[in-house]
């Protein structure tokens, strides 16, 4: 029983809780900006951790958009959206990525989360139903919780599950709507969502499609609009979600779809309608971002991504199980978040910053290294990891114990 015990006094029993299963989390703070290369505590470290896949987060084209915006239209927007904050910014972001995205219209919002939770939310309610994948993010999560629709979660990448769970939406709610939501490259194992028969399989019930395309966006698909595009799909994904914040090197999230949908969600999201509008710097850096990922140079940079890609699947073989790179991201199964902990810390004494992901961000029993490659990451860069992999030797769950006790 917790009567009478202070505010104060019960947080630090809990985080002791935290502490004792190594599940504390604590912020580290760097002294330059994102790059292959970051700054902690007075020493450069190999940044393998960032989402930043293609390296724009520092570059130098965008830091100029966005002083030019700085100057034209100060730092904030004064107000939501829909009271006076919409500035031009806004609207040629969004026009961009509606042309780039071969939709009729987007919606840009201040974050990714807000995106996620915002559209689930003015999407569905009571009577309705939610299928969520196991490993959607946690804004999708709480997007669907957060709707009060019924909510049925089918395990990973698993579709006669998710047929299982549209045949009993359509069984249970006949007359509800029903919401699929997947990403479209998962954002803790790095794989991908079968998408076209995904599609198939919502086309037949009747249901709604979300994708979320935050770690596709920029990588994949003609002019690197994402994976969506890519399987063909465009025209049958009704919600296609994605962020300004990795592969565009900036920050916020957005929406592209039907101008209706458009329309509805500036109207019914409340993560858009009661929120200030996104800064004009941001929003005119994400334009600028926009345009530059459908040209020659980034271009460029996604076929060398995928170069250092296949290198880190070579040289972190003996890690993953031979696990394929299907994206920039590539766990490392540990499973005991102690291990875990003690694998990340150990390569940050060898010079490299690689996070420890534990629950809730993953399940129990599913800590790992979550390892990201960007474009401009050097091939001597990714090889030094692989040799400081080496040193280590495997940690597969069964063996790991004694692979970091070396």
């Amino acid at each position: 029983m917790n009567v009478g015990r202070t505010l104060e006094a019960d947080l630090r029993q809990r985080l002791q809780g935290l502490d004792s299963a190594s599940l504390r989390r604590v912020l580290r703070e760097l002294d330059s900006p994102q790059g292959p290369e970051v700054i902690w505590n007075g020493r450069r470290l190999l940044n393998f951790s960032s989402n930043d896949y293609l390296g724009l987060a520092a570059e130098p084209f965008l830091v100029e958009a966005g002083k030019e915006a700085l100057d034209r239209f100060g730092c904030g927007s004064g107000a939501s959206r829909l009271v006076c904050g919409s500035l031009t910014p806004h609207g040629e972001l969004e026009g961009a990525l509606g042309e780039w995205k071969g939709t009729e219209a987007a919606l840009v919002f201040s974050t990714g989360y807000a995106a996620a939770v915002g559209t689930i939310g003015a999407l569905v309610g009571e009577g309705d139903v939610v299928v969520l994948d196991k490993l959607c993010h946690a804004s999708l999560i709480d997007g669907a919780r957060l709707s009060g629709a019924a909510m049925r979660v089918y395990p990973h990448n698993q579709l006669h599950r998710l047929e299982a769970h549209l045949e009993w939406a359509r069984r249970h709610f006949p007359e509800g709507r029903v919401l699929v939501v997947t990403e479209a490259v998962f954002s803790m194992d790095g794989d991908r969502a079968p998408l076209a028969e995904i599609v198939a399989l919502k086309e037949r019930f009747g249901a709604w499609l979300m994708v979320d395309e935050a770690h596709s966006t920029g990588l994949f698909g003609p002019g690197g609009c994402g994976l969506v595009s890519a399987a063909g799909v465009s025209a049958q994904v009704e919600v296609q979600m994605g962020t300004l914040s990795k592969a565009l090197g900036g920050s916020g999230g957005y929406v592209c779809g039907s101008r209706a949908l458009v329309d509805w969600l500036l109207n019914r999201a409340r993560a858009f309608v009661y929120s200030t509008a996104p800064s004009p710097v941001v929003s005119a850096m994400g334009l600028a971002a926009v345009h530059w990922i459908q040209g020659n140079a980034a271009s460029a940079r996604r076929r060398q991504l995928r170069e250092n890609m296949e290198r880190l699947e070579a040289g972190a073989a003996g890690m993953s199980g031979g696990r394929k790179a299907e994206s920039a991201i590539l766990p490392l199964i540990v499973g005991d978040a102690d291990r875990a902990v003690a694998a990340s810390l150990r390569l940050l004494e060898s010079g490299f910053w690689v996070p420890a992901i534990r629950y809730p961000t993953v399940p129990k029993g599913g800590a790992r290294l979550r390892v990201t490659v960007s474009a401009v990451h050097s091939p001597a860069m990714i090889d030094q990891l692989a040799e400081a992999f080496s040193a280590m030797g495997p940690f597969s769950e069964g063996e790991g114990g004694q692979a970091l006790s070396h």
